[in-house]
């Protein structure tokens, strides 16, 4: 194992579902001694282990995992209170001496954390692309000259090697023509963490067969006596997570109001979307410093760890 306090600063892993995110960051997490820290809305939920995907009980014994299944279905979850959440555990995991390893496919989550909330616009793929121009051409050095030469306050605020900030400043500049900085007066929540971010996309088709392979073995381990329990609350709450990984369908299905096949595939369908949502979110809202294009499984997932290791010490 690696010395635990080489390690100050956070590891963020995301990507779309079923693409071997909480595979690496297990492996990962045996490797150096870290924590694993959930950042996947869903998550969250404890009546909703199976359909949400959460590591199971032999894989919570590897390693320190936070975060899973800690509020009911009954709460509604938000960016804001995960936010306050995992800020909260990231400092006491570093206060332990190890590695806050964050994991999980909800995007907002992360740049939540890593920037705050607040009322920035969005930035389109095209400013996205001229920015990884940028980067892949002349580094880091090249994104902070650039940011230097358009918005000197961020440029004076940022660290020289935070590639994440200075990407991200320099985008909101290139995109609305207004420093981050006039941002930041109405943003809640940002830390000056340092992170190292890694996403994983393997080959869309190589995820989309995964999600319904993926589903069909949650039906066999139960998924569908967790809708039954939450169809038995007393009152169901008025909570988005109702609406998603398959929990819709397979309501519908108990209520006799669809086939189970029907369900079943239409439930699947969704997944596949939620995905490709996800993937491209990814994809064009995250300036990884290690991006992973294959699925990681417990096949391979201990060398990818090793590597990762290695980068990161």
């Amino acid at each position: 194992m690696a010395n635990q306090g080489t390690y100050p600063h956070t590891i963020v892993i995301g990507g779309p579902t079923s693409s071997g995110k909480s595979a690496l960051a297990l492996a990962l997490a045996r490797r150096v001694g870290g924590v694993l820290i959930n950042a996947d809305s869903m998550q969250l939920y404890r009546e909703i282990p199976i359909l949400s995907g959460q590591p199971d009980t032999a894989e919570q014994k590897m390693a320190p995992h936070e975060l899973y299944g800690v509020m009911s279905i009954a709460a509604q979850s938000s960016a804001a209170s995960w936010q306050k959440l995992a800020s909260a555990k990231i400092a006491d995991v570093l206060a332990q001496g190890k590695l806050p390893i964050l994991v999980g496919g909800t995007g907002l989550y992360f740049r939540a954390l890593m920037d705050g909330l607040s009322d920035i616009p969005d930035v389109d793929a095209a400013t996205r692309a001229k920015v990884q121009e940028i980067l892949d051409s002349d580094g880091v050095e090249g994104l902070r000259r650039e940011l230097l030469s358009r918005d000197p306050v961020m440029a004076a605020r940022l660290k020289p090697n935070d590639k994440q900030r200075t990407a991200r400043a320099l985008e909101v500049i290139m995109q609305t023509g207004q420093s981050l900085a006039n941002f930041q007066g109405n943003r809640a929540g940002q830390n000056e963490m340092r992170y190292t971010l890694i996403t994983l996309l393997p080959p869309r088709a190589e995820i989309y067969a995964r999600c319904e392979t993926r589903f069909d073995a949650m039906l066999k381990s139960g998924a569908l006596d967790e809708v039954k329990a939450i169809e038995a609350m007393p009152s169901l709450p008025n909570n988005t997570a109702l609406k998603a990984k398959g929990i819709p369908e397979l309501r519908a299905f108990l209520r006799g109001e669809m086939a189970r096949d029907e369900a079943v595939a239409m439930a699947k369908t969704k997944t596949r979307q939620y995905a490709k949502r996800q993937y491209t979110w990814f994809r064009n809202q995250m300036n990884p410093d290690i991006m992973i294009d294959m699925v990681i499984h417990s096949g391979n997932a201990d060398q990818y760890a090793a590597d990762i290791g290695q980068k990161i010490k």
